[in-house]
């Protein structure tokens, strides 16, 4: 006679269970002299966050974060106008290059004012969709309104009274006597 002993066990169901957390390296270097320096990565889920190192030839800034979907691992490196540099980044998923960038970054004659990638090099997954992240322009969805800011028609300021004088627009344009 056969005698099968198992051990049942409860059945344990998968969405208990905490998702895997990954180990996110991001790193970023600027060859050449350029100021203002400015590396911004996700290191959560949820979270994006910004550093303003002083970015010498030669040096790495390197930081750490972690993510549940290694997809979703981003930077963005951008240097000030009129300065000129190689931007680099790697991003390390669990201690393995999944993404490698280089970009020159050239001298405009005035700065870029309508071109808000001017000066930076975007690696990885974008931030935008990340809570802390700059608002993306290209949105059609209208941020919250502030329940303590005035309404968007309603005047800046005081009413003007009999003896003030007319805003500066006005008087710039005024012909002068």
């Amino acid at each position: 006679m056969t005698v099968a002993l198992g051990v049942l066990a409860p059945a344990h169901a998968a969405a208990d269970d905490p998702p895997l957390q990954h180990n996110i390296t991001y790193r970023a270097r600027v060859d050449g002299v350029a100021r203002g320096a400015l590396i911004t990565y996700r290191i959560s889920d949820a979270q994006v966050n910004s550093a303003n190192p002083t970015m010498l030839p030669g040096r790495t800034f390197e930081t750490t974060g972690v993510l549940t979907d290694p997809a979703e691992a981003g930077m963005r490196i951008s240097i000030q106008w009129p300065y000129s540099a190689n931007l680099h980044c790697e991003i390390l998923v669990d201690d393995q290059v999944t993404v490698q960038a280089s970009q020159f970054i050239a001298p405009r004659l005035l700065p870029a004012k309508d071109d808000p990638d001017y000066g930076a090099m975007n690696c990885g997954a974008p931030l935008s969709n990340a809570l802390g992240a700059p608002a993306d322009p290209s949105s059609s969805a209208p941020l919250p309104a502030d329940p303590a800011a005035p309404p968007a028609d309603a005047p800046l300021g005081p009413a003007p009274g009999p003896g003030d004088a007319p805003p500066m627009e006005a008087r710039a344009s005024e012909p002068v006597s």
